[in-house]
């Protein structure tokens, strides 16, 4: 296979891992990258080669693509899956908070595109896979700063696509609904911490045991969005933007017609 050099950010759990272990299943040449390095042994076995990245520290961004150009000469994919959210009301929130997520969910992410970019210009050829999700266009309450990334990350993508297209550059955006993985653990935390008392605190309850039911109870594992990036990536022509699983879907055609007011009384009564 030509072309199949990868750097995964993000890979030691959920959607990176899972990406991870299909594109080596595939034959792909997979670099995989997360700040918990001991929970990529499975990946190393599987033949990833495995690093440490933290994607809001420059110097571990430029050393993860001199290592992957080091080895391979060249670099296919980016996969920016590195992400996190911390729940919690706008009202309460700490800034430093809010400007750290954007730093993980986006500029992280930015940065490591500025690097990957002029390797893969010089190649004529290039994928930058952007995982983003459904919140970058349909917002929950208790979660506004994780969807202004994901909102800024949509319109980021859109942006680059325009710019490096006729360069041989594809970007994608992948858009994942409800998934079975570490994320809600890290978000409940978080908006128990903000905004598990005070003028927020019913809402929180509410908040927090429909996260359970959806996340732990009745979502698909993260193995149908690694499906989905496999799919994109195959695709001479590929889409902008790929929404998984059927229910992000279904959500996103929603949001396309339903008026604001309808949705927002949609999403009260899912709430109460």
């Amino acid at each position: 296979m030509n072309n199949n050099v990868v750097l995964i950010t993000g890979a030691s759990s959920g959607i990176g891992k899972a990406a991870a272990k299909l594109l080596l299943a595939k034959g792909y040449k997979v670099y995989a990258g997360a700040r918990r390095v001991d929970n990529l042994k499975e990946l190393e076995y599987l033949s990833a080669r495995i690093m440490s990245l933290d994607v809001t520290e420059e110097d571990s961004l430029k050393k993860a693509v001199e290592m992957v150009m080091e080895t391979e000469g060249r670099l296919d994919i980016l996969v920016n899956n590195a992400g996190y959210g911390a729940h919690g009301a706008i009202e309460d929130v700490p800034m430093s908070e809010a400007r750290r997520q954007f730093d993980v969910n986006l500029f992280g992410l930015a940065r490591l595109t500025q690097l990957a970019l002029p390797i893969m210009r010089k190649q004529g050829s290039g994928t930058i896979v952007n995982i983003s999700s459904i919140a970058g266009k349909i917002s929950l309450p208790l979660a506004g700063w994780y969807h202004a990334t994901k909102h800024a990350l949509e319109a980021y993508s859109d942006a680059l696509r325009l710019e490096v297209g006729r360069f041989g550059i594809k970007v994608i955006l992948i858009e994942p609904g409800a998934i079975k993985t570490e994320w809600d653990t890290v978000a409940l935390a978080n908006l128990s911490k903000y905004s598990g008392s005070g003028p927020y605190a019913d809402l929180t309850g509410r908040m927090t045991n429909k996260f359970r039911a959806g996340y732990r109870k009745g979502a698909p594992g993260p193995e149908v969005v690694a499906e989905t990036i496999l799919r994109a990536l195959r695709s001479g022509r590929p889409a902008a933007r790929y929404a998984a699983p059927f229910q992000a879907r279904a959500a996103l055609f929603l949001k396309r017609f339903l008026p604001d007011r309808v949705l927002d009384a949609v999403i009260r009564f899912f709430l109460n």
